[in-house]
């Protein structure tokens, strides 16, 4: 996990936001990315993936999980096709 400083003014100030990013591993038709997410950028990608199966921590969880996730100890999301059998 890294994260990503974010450098803005308040009132003539600069004030720094370090937002936690961890590892995300994407598998889709066009085959498997790995990228470094914030918790904000992970949940669009859920969001768009609409079937998909998401593990965090080698777990299966809902992709509203991920907006109560501690992003401190999530560990690596996986987002993938979800199976269907029987086809």
């Amino acid at each position: 996990m890294g994260d990503t400083t974010k450098k803005y003014k308040q009132g003539g100030e600069i004030i720094q936001n370090k937002e936690k990013k961890t590892q995300v591993e994407i598998a889709d038709k066009t085959g498997h990315t790995i990228l470094q997410l914030t918790k904000a950028e992970t949940i669009v990608r859920a969001a768009e993936s609409e079937g998909a199966w998401i593990f965090a921590g080698n777990q299966m969880v809902e992709a509203e999980y991920l907006a109560e996730a501690n992003w401190d100890t999530v560990g690596t999301i996986r987002i993938v096709p979800g199976l269907v059998g029987g086809q």
